[in-house]
């Protein structure tokens, strides 16, 4: 399998993301790994490597897409960015899959305006997976879409059911619809139509999650729309990480509670490594007609050889033959005309 790597994409580009490229390409010895990118500074990095892996190739692209420029405008302005390339090598069919790092707001357009939308398929989402206190949770959309009519919410469902059947080995996902309240009767119009909908749906519908819902391991995916989504997983991502830290604030006080934090260390690393996203590598963009896997822009070496394993999973499972099968049976409109617009979000 070719897997496309945006080498400028992140806060630690290129050197974590070479790095991470290179240790993938060890482990993972089927796959084909492109970096794209600056030609001359990704071999730079590669020199440091001895001997270079046979199964790792470069890409040139001359420009980067900065991760505080619009997403769409600079795509307009830069039409050979390392994001941009990545996503027509897919498109093109020298790839499989794409992962980037970068720019996601760049990177769901591209990946939009390239791979197109599978059939059937109105928006894309993106699904993360925060761990609960008995497994783990995919939460969709997290930011492709701030603005989503019910069916779009109802094709989330279904997508983040096939990927969480097939790459977290959910038999039968439970399905949860973030609102303020658990009855029917609460929430906004939006709310209160998609509730309707993934009720008279074949999904394994539970009903509506509150916040505290989600890590308390009610529900394996819960549906919302990508403004939502966005600050929540934010907000569970800064709590994880200061909640670690007050910890070993307050144990560092004094002398026993000192002893205590050695003893406790190996629990709290157990626990910090299922709250870790370098561990999970990326979150998959759903709906296009590709592979695209997107990174978090701290990623590491360690998280980007993830996400390739991750679009190597996701590949191998057919997920998205899966989705297009899935939305059949469910019965949604086949052949719709893509509402996602990137002309919109530029004006």
């Amino acid at each position: 399998m070719r897997i496309a790597v945006d080498a400028m994409g992140g806060d630690r580009a290129p050197m974590e993301i070479v790095k991470g490229a290179v240790q993938a390409a060890n482990k993972f010895k089927t796959a084909e790994i492109i970096l794209v990118g600056n030609e001359k500074e990704i071999g730079e990095l590669l020199r440091n490597y001895s001997p270079r892996p046979n199964n790792i190739f470069i890409r040139h692209a001359a420009q980067v897409v900065g991760m505080d420029e619009p997403g769409v405008a600079a795509l307009r302005k830069k039409g050979n960015s390392s994001i941009t390339k990545s996503v027509e090598l897919v498109a093109s069919g020298e790839a499989e899959a794409l992962v980037s790092a970068g720019n996601t707001g760049a990177t769901v357009a591209a990946s939009t305006m390239y791979l197109k939308m599978l059939k059937g398929v109105k928006r894309p989402c993106i699904a993360a997976t925060i761990p609960t206190r008995h497994g783990r949770c995919v939460v969709v959309d997290v930011g492709a879409n701030l603005k989503c009519k019910p069916i779009h919410l109802l094709q989330y469902a279904v997508m983040s059911s096939v990927y969480t059947k097939y790459l977290l080995g959910v038999k039968e996902p439970r399905i949860g619809l973030l609102n303020i309240g658990q009855e029917d009767s609460k929430g906004n119009d939006l709310v209160k139509q998609v509730y309707n909908l993934l009720n008279s749906s074949p999904l394994d519908f539970v009903g509506n999650s509150e916040g505290l819902d989600i890590f308390e391991g009610k529900f394996d995916i819960v549906v919302c729309e990508g403004f939502v989504g966005n600050v929540l997983i934010k907000f569970a991502e800064g709590l994880a990480e200061n909640l670690v830290a007050a910890i070993e604030i307050e144990a560092s006080k004094g002398l026993r509670t000192r002893l205590g934090l050695k003893l406790l260390r190996p629990a709290l690393r157990r626990l910090w490594n299922r709250m870790d996203y370098s561990e999970y590598g990326g979150v998959p963009l759903l709906g296009v007609d590709g592979i695209c896997i997107i990174s978090h822009g701290r990623s590491d070496a360690k998280a980007i050889q993830n996400a390739i394993r991750e679009a190597l999973e996701f590949g191998k499972h057919h997920v998205n033959s899966h989705i297009t099968s899935e939305l059949e049976a469910c019965g949604l409109p086949q052949g719709a005309v893509v509402e996602y617009s990137v002309a919109k979000e530029v004006n």
